[in-house]
């Protein structure tokens, strides 16, 4: 029985994979402030979801809210 060759693949360039993984890298510092009732109901939120960081649960919801309303709001040409 012979065996499969298998097909040689060139494969993702390491220096790309560098520059998307530096694109990721969060530098940007941003704090906020909350009330004890909007911070109680995160972490209610957070018990009930099993959220366990609460960075990725802001970012995604904050990211969501931002996006929507730039697709709400794309110019249009008439």
């Amino acid at each position: 029985m012979a065996r499969k060759s298998r097909k040689s693949t060139t494969g993702i360039d390491p220096e790309y994979l560098k520059k998307q993984k530096e694109a990721l890298v969060r530098r940007h510092r941003q704090v906020i402030y909350l009330n004890d009732s909007e911070m109680a109901a995160i972490n209610r939120y957070c018990d009930q979801y099993r959220v366990s960081t609460k960075a990725a649960l802001f970012r995604e919801a904050i990211m969501e809210k931002i996006l929507s309303g730039l697709d709400d709001t794309h110019p249009t040409l008439f």
